[in-house]
Order: structure tokens, then C-alpha cells, then sequence
């Protein structure tokens, strides 16, 4: 099957088709039937998820989530992991030099423990040698699997997967990565269902807290290096401050590159933070894998950020902080473009913006009302659908028109989001996956997607017909020329794989 370049035309400039629009730009993509289930009234449809209890939330109580743990669990098996290795390594170690150390005998008697039979080999027969055992992966690896496994159940589970998409949304603003170290990547996926997911209906402020304070993040932004120079460990250990939470909360988190805060305020800012950290196997500070304050570690004295005097009060001083800069305009400013970027358009209408920040600060980071406030935008109904679908929001749609796949397994689309460019919590940085159509839509990006789609086609045993399927997913948008190539395709499988690559299946 060839890939057809008018399959990646640009967009129509026509108002989009208000159902696609609740599914392609709002949600994951249409499962077959969801389109009947929506009705007249997307818009009431959409903000009808945002009032359903506990929508963004995994529970562990489901028995298919038996091998995911909470990340203070989590970080306990890997730090048990980590010591195993260690001592396996220590003791191969003190084998190798004890077997170099044996003297050679060869010259000593040999003495059968028994005489030998007339006739009977002088040894047994050789065997063949046994085949290796595989190894197991290290525990770090199955936490994850377990947790990518859930994330794509949850996506395929989804009613019109708004939620989700503020999940995702959420947790790339606040990103981790797993290609930090073994302690990241145990809880990335417990750091998402515990930082993101409870609060992703709730209050910024208390998200920013939760996220600031999760180990995942402390150890991605390396926190628990930073000292106090004057605290009692600084002086004890001359070491100093590491500024890496600091600059990312000020730039990335909350008031964005630009705001007007100065580098005498990340320094201040990460002495304030100093003391937030996570205990250690040992246990000295506290359950090891958790949250904990060192006091002992926090740069004592009041300190000035952005022009207001914090005083002196442990780890008070950081949350007082914290809940002053998610109030702060230039906060409520960087939210709203970040949103109406990430669900409009690349350049995002201004009054858009001034929109949602107006909702922000008006609902004191009430993100269910700023969702609200969204779906309520008419630009986000007119705009035409020219955003690519990320590399994971497009493997969620695959697996919402087509099915889960073969198996219940996410390696193959753990597969697929590394082939495209976007591995699971793995960004390129701090600032994390790019949220611009063009970053997507390259050839070589495209030819990829291609590989994608006939590979969920071949695996789908009962296809029916292609066409209804276009119906089902895709609806009156559907151009002539994609009904013609879907319509005109050699077998089931080539017209759902064309199906999978049309245009208005890939933009939201």
C-alpha cells in the first residue's frame, strides 16, 4: 500500500463539523457508535464528563491493575533492586578473585571415590549445555509497563476522553522523565495518577504543590542535591544550592519565560525550596520513597522573591511561595496560551487567551471551571481543524476506532510512540513534548504513521466495511477524496490503514 500525498492535504478554512470537533480537538477520537451516543449538543456532551466523579482517576482497586503501585511503594522496590544488584555484583566480585587466588594443583594424585567397572566410561557422557535462563526485567521496567498499560486502558475506556486530554495536557506541562534514573522511572506513572490526576478538576494551586512535592519531581529536577549553604548540612558538608526546581517552577510551571522575574529570584527561590527532598532507604528522615522536609538541609533567614519578603518558617516558607506565584497574573497569562494553543491553534486567538485568563484568575485556578471556560470559547468551534494529533493522542485514537489490539499488552504501542517520536514520559526536557503541528507532520513522521495504521489494520479480524467505519469516525466530514480512497481500496485492511492515515482522522 502506497501512501497518498492528497491524504495530507491541508486543512478546509470552513467551520469544522461541531462533533468532530468534541471528539478530534476536545477528546481521543470517536469510537464506533460514540457519535450516536453524543447527540445534538457536543458542548453539553464534553462539559457533561467534566461533572462525572472521580472521571480522571485509576483506581487500584481494579484487579487489571494488580502490578501498579503507589510511587512510595514503587520507589521502595527500586531502591531494593538497586541494593540486590549491588550486592549481587559485590559478591561476584570476591568469587572472581577467590577463584583467582586458588593455587593450581595439577600435579596432585587424583583418587576415585570408587573403582571403576570394566567396561564403563572412564566419565559420563557430555551433555548438552544448558540453554541460559532469560533474565527478568528489572522491577523499574515492569513498573512502567504496568503503568503504560493502565494509561492506555484509561484512554480507551474514555467517553469523549476530554479529561484525558487535560490529563496529558497536565502532565507534559509538568513533565518527568523516565531516562532520568531509576527512581524516575519507577514513579512516573504513580507521579501522573498521584500529582496530575486528583487535581486535574481541581485547584492549580494545589496541583503545583502536589507536583512540586512528588518525589519523581525532586529527583527529576534534582532538589535533593540542593543545600543550604548555611544550614547545619551545608556547613557540615560544604555544599551548596542547586537551582533547577526553582528555575522550572518560575519558567516552565507557573509565570513563563518573559514574566519579569530575575535571577537573584531563582536564587532565592531555590534557597527557599531547599530542605524538600525524599528519604532514603535508611529510613533516617522518614518512610523511605516519601516526601519529607529536612530542616536540617533548609537555608535558614527570610527571603525576597519578586519583590515579597518570606520569612523564616521551614518548609511553610516554599508553600506560602507557591501559592503567591499560582495566583500571580503572568501565572494565569502562561496557562491560558499553553491551553488555547495546545487545543486551538499553534498561534492562538488573543481574545482566546485573555479568555481564559479572565476564568483563571476570576475561579482562583478553578481548573474545572477554566475547562469550562474553554469549551465555552467560540474560537474553539470555528477555528478549522489544522493541529496534528500527538504522537500518543493519535495511537489512542488508533486503539479507540480499531480496537486494543491482539493482545492485552502495551508494548506494541509503547513501540509505536518511540517509532513517532514521542516515548511515554520520556520528553527531550524540562519543557517537555512540543505542542506545534509542524513538529508532527514531517515525511518521515508521516511514512511512520503509515507503518502505524496497516499495522492496527492487519490486526483487526472482523473489519466489516471501511466505509461505514468512515461514518462512524469521521462522520459528514469525511472529504470526497478520502470516501473515494477508503471506497476504492484493494481489500477491508487498506481501507481501514487509509482510514487511519485521512487527513481528518490525523488533525484536532
Amino acid at each position: 500500500m502506497r501512501w497518498r500525498a492528497d491524504l495530507a492535504v491541508p486543512a478546509s478554512n470552513s467551520p469544522p463539523d461541531p462533533t468532530l470537533v468534541a471528539f478530534n480537538r476536545f477528546g481521543l477520537g470517536a469510537r464506533p457508535g460514540d457519535r450516536d451516543r453524543l447527540g445534538a449538543d457536543p458542548r453539553g456532551y464534553l462539559k457533561a464528563e467534566l461533572r462525572r466523579p472521580d472521571v480522571a482517576m485509576i483506581s487500584l482497586d481494579d484487579p487489571a491493575y494488580a502490578g501498579v503501585l503507589g510511587s512510595t511503594a514503587a520507589i521502595q522496590a527500586s531502591m531494593a533492586a538497586r541494593f540486590q544488584r549491588r550486592l549481587d555484583r559485590s559478591l561476584m566480585t570476591a568469587a572472581a578473585e577467590q577463584a583467582a587466588n586458588v593455587p593450581a594443583a595439577t600435579n596432585a594424585p587424583v583418587m576415585a571415590s570408587a573403582p571403576l567397572k570394566v567396561g564403563a566410561p572412564a566419565s559420563p557422557p557430555s551433555a548438552a549445555p544448558a540453554k541460559p535462563m532469560p533474565a527478568a526485567p528489572p522491577v523499574e521496567a515492569i513498573l512502567y509497563r504496568a503503568e503504560a498499560q493502565a494509561r492506555f486502558d484509561k484512554a480507551l475506556r474514555a467517553e469523549a476522553g476530554f479529561v484525558e486530554r487535560l490529563v496529558y495536557f497536565w502532565s507534559n506541562h509538568f513533565c518527568v522523565s523516565v531516562a532520568k534514573n531509576n527512581i524516575v522511572r519507577a514513579s512516573a506513572g504513580a507521579f501522573e495518577r498521584e500529582a496530575i490526576r486528583p487535581f486535574v478538576l481541581g485547584r492549580f494551586a494545589d496541583m503545583l504543590m502536589a507536583v512540586e512535592r512528588h518525589p519523581a519531581m525532586l529527583f527529576y529536577l534534582d532538589n535533593q542535591q540542593s543545600i543550604g549553604p548555611d544550614s547545619r548540612a551545608g556547613r557540615n558538608r560544604q555544599r551548596g544550592l542547586n537551582e533547577n526546581l526553582a528555575r522550572e517552577i518560575l519558567e516552565l510551571h507557573t509565570l513563563g519565560v518573559g514574566s519579569g522575574y530575575s535571577q537573584a529570584d531563582v536564587t532565592s527561590f531555590a534557597r527557599i525550596l531547599t530542605g524538600w527532598t525524599m528519604a532514603g532507604r535508611e529510613g533516617r528522615l522518614g518512610e523511605p520513597g516519601s516526601f519529607v522536609f529536612n530542616a536540617n538541609a533548609h537555608e535558614p533567614g527570610d527571603e525576597v522573591l519578586l519583590g515579597k519578603t518570606y520569612p523564616a518558617g521551614g518548609m511553610g516558607q516554599a508553600e506560602a511561595a507557591l501559592n503567591d506565584i499560582a495566583r500571580h497574573p503572568a501565572t494565569a497569562r502562561h496557562i491560558a496560551t499553553k491551553l488555547a494553543r495546545h487545543f486551538i491553534a499553534d498561534e492562538p486567538p488573543p481574545a482566546a487567551v485573555a479568555h481564559l485568563a479572565r476564568a483563571f484568575t476570576k475561579n482562583d485556578g478553578d481548573l474545572r471551571a477554566l475547562a469550562a471556560a474553554l469549551i465555552d470559547i467560540p474560537e474553539a468551534w470555528s477555528t478549522p481543524l489544522a493541529k496534528m494529533r500527538s504522537p500518543f493522542d493519535y495511537i489512542a485514537a488508533i486503539r479507540r476506532a480499531a480496537g486494543p489490539g491482539p493482545t492485552n499488552e502495551p508494548g506494541q504501542s509503547l513501540n509505536w510512540l518511540n517509532a513517532l517520536g514521542e516515548p511515554l514520559w520520556r520528553p527531550p526536557g524540562p519543557n517537555g513534548f512540543p505542542d506545534q503541528a509542524d513538529s508532527w507532520a514531517s515525511a518521515e513522521g508521516m511514512k511512520i504513521r503509515l507503518d502505524i495504521a496497516w499495522q492496527a489494520a492487519r490486526q483487526v479480524k472482523d473489519i466489516g466495511n471501511p466505509s461505514d467505519m468512515l461514518d462512524a469516525v469521521i462522520g459528514p466530514s469525511a472529504s470526497p477524496e478520502t470516501r473515494q480512497a477508503v471506497a476504492r481500496a484493494e481489500s477491508k485492511q487498506q481501507g481501514l490503514a487509509l482510514l487511519l492515515m485521512a487527513p481528518e482522522f490525523q488533525r484536532r
